[in-house]
């Protein structure tokens, strides 16, 4: 499709999708996920000019990168911003253990809570992860139900009743775009975007994300300092008071060495005992 087709692809799945919205949330309609990236940005003004009735929130983490939210702040101020309840650093303590790749409590504990009851729009695309190549444009937020609109539609009755005040439907309206649509459709609305992908970022979410990679956090501790340093604070307490009886979890250097790397703990220590062979070699 080209981009013209995707804008009224995404629009017409909006409208239709509206009447849910408002039945399960009169007031507000849709509850949109905002996070200050290109793609979010696209699913609000999307939703604009569809003319549907929304509000945007955007879930604060204690990591968020300050040029984001004064960028939120200064062009979506109708957008929500919600504070979490406790910082990610509290919540690994209270975890236990820091969120990775496999355990990636964070988006659990900190973005994936919200909208319940209600139906969310989300921003994802197929093109981004092999993971999300495999979700479907209307779901609900166990996975107990995964396909098109029409799909949905067969069985709305059922479904809205299972889904209740607990669970939320996710609809994703740019869910076939590309990054170049994505781009394409900023640069034609002229609409403004932060200026950290000016900056050389490819995403702009959470600081050291566990999804990012090696190259990602190292820059993301270059450019966020107080980040590295308040992590390297959480591992100490963790080794203190969670991983006494870890004794190759001591050295708070190594883990947050090790915990950047994305490596699993038993490469990366097999590596380390490698490379302190080679240097006691030279």
């Amino acid at each position: 499709m080209t981009l013209d087709e995707k804008i009224e692809y995404s629009i017409n799945l909006l409208r239709k999708s509206e009447e849910m919205a408002l039945r399960m949330d009169p007031e507000n309609g849709f509850y949109l996920a905002f996070s200050g990236g290109k793609d979010s940005q696209v699913l609000y003004h999307l939703a604009v000019q569809g003319g549907v009735k929304f509000k945007a929130h955007m879930n604060l983490t204690s990591v968020d990168p300050p040029e984001v939210i004064r960028f939120v702040k200064k062009n979506y101020p109708d957008v929500e911003l919600i504070k979490p309840r406790m910082s990610i650093y509290e919540m690994a303590k209270k975890k236990g253990c820091l969120p990775t790749r496999l355990v990636r409590w964070c988006c659990e504990e900190f973005k994936e809570m919200s909208g319940a009851g209600k139906v969310t729009l989300i921003g994802i695309r197929k093109s981004e992860s092999t993971n999300r190549k495999k979700r479907n444009e209307i779901e609900t937020g166990d996975r107990k139900f995964s396909g098109t609109f029409d799909q949905w539609s067969e069985h709305q009755e059922k479904m809205v009743t299972c889904v209740g005040g607990k669970d939320k439907i996710l609809v994703s309206p740019i869910l076939y775009w590309t990054e170049k649509d994505v781009w394409d459709y900023l640069k034609r609305m002229h609409i403004p975007y932060c200026e950290l992908y000016d900056k050389g970022y490819k995403r702009i979410g959470c600081i050291m994300c566990p999804m990012s990679n090696y190259k990602q956090n190292v820059r993301g501790m270059k450019d966020f300092p107080h980040v590295g340093k308040n992590w390297r604070k959480t591992i100490e307490w963790l080794i203190e008071n969670k991983w006494k009886d870890k004794p190759l979890l001591q050295d708070p250097d190594m883990v947050l060495k090790w915990w950047i790397s994305k490596k699993s703990f038993k490469e990366f220590y097999a590596d380390e005992v490698m490379q302190q062979k080679l240097e006691f070699k030279d």
